[in-house]
């Protein structure tokens, strides 16, 4: 019998929607808020030095939600300012490490169809960070729920092995961890690197910063499973909490924004 899933959508400020939920009650949180100076028509807007300060009471509500064996993956890329990449992002990471936060891993959403452009000084934005957070070093990770195919390479560089290709060679760096490449011989999926090479939405002309439905559906994946809580605090047009209702999560979705909440509304929830 199939679990029902259940879906609650809030219209307000975050930061005091927050309070009204459980403590502890969140496997996976997934979000990309307004980035500094960015949406300033839709959120208002913050300036890059005053990010930090208005971000970190979300970070502090957030880490309360969140259990103890569950992931925070925020989507955040530095402004340029001037001809300068801004730090507001790296400040963000030590204040929230202070906290409480692990700042455990970072993954890169490479873009494959990113808007073509010219600057004096640089070259265009094709990728953006998403740091991964946890509140201990011990969280639910799927890893084989996102292997990939082991691809051309594998034929080619397991065809001949040598003698040290089959023994396991003891890390360079002294972790106690190698590699023994005849491990892979008979295997046709591996695991996946920290990159993930999505397109960006171009459907979505009601929202001026989309997830890729595949974004979410990675990270829902790797973190969660089924029957699972899924948070998105700036659900924007509500994919994060489309696909993880598709995909047999709970899902919470909050926005200030009373025409993306409309827009969340509408979108089907199986």
């Amino acid at each position: 019998m199939q679990q029902q899933v259940r879906t609650e959508l809030f219209l307000g400020d975050c930061r005091e929607v927050l309070e009204r939920l459980d403590e502890g009650s969140v496997d996976l949180i997934i979000t990309s808020p307004p980035y500094a100076d960015q949406r300033k028509e839709t959120y208002g807007g913050v300036h890059p030095d005053h990010y930090v300060e208005w971000f970190l009471p979300v970070s502090r509500e957030l880490l309360r939600v969140l259990k103890p064996s569950g992931t925070f993956i925020l989507n955040i890329k530095e402004k340029v300012v001037e001809g300068e990449r801004s730090t507001y992002v790296m400040e963000l990471i030590l204040e929230m490490r202070k906290q409480g936060w692990l700042w455990t891993e970072e993954f890169i959403w490479h873009k494959k169809n990113c808007y073509p452009g010219k600057w004096p000084n640089r070259f265009r934005d094709a990728w953006e960070r998403l740091l991964q957070f946890n509140k201990s070093k011990k969280f639910n990770m799927h890893q084989d729920e996102v292997m990939v195919p082991m691809g051309d390479w594998a034929r080619s560089r397991l065809k001949n092995l040598s003698k040290t290709d089959k023994i396991r060679d003891p890390s360079k760096v002294g972790s106690g961890f190698g590699k023994n490449i005849s491990n892979w011989l008979s295997r046709d999926k591996a695991f996946p690197t920290n990159v993930l090479h999505l397109a960006t939405e171009c459907n979505n002309k009601n929202h001026s910063a989309a997830f890729p439905m595949e974004l979410p559906e990675w990270f829902i994946k790797l973190f969660t499973q089924p029957g699972d809580t899924v948070l998105d605090p700036f659900m924007g047009s509500g994919t994060s909490i489309h696909v993880a209702n598709r995909m047999g999560r709970h899902a919470i979705g909050i926005d200030i924004v009373p025409e993306y909440y409309e827009m969340a509304l509408k979108k089907p929830s199986r």
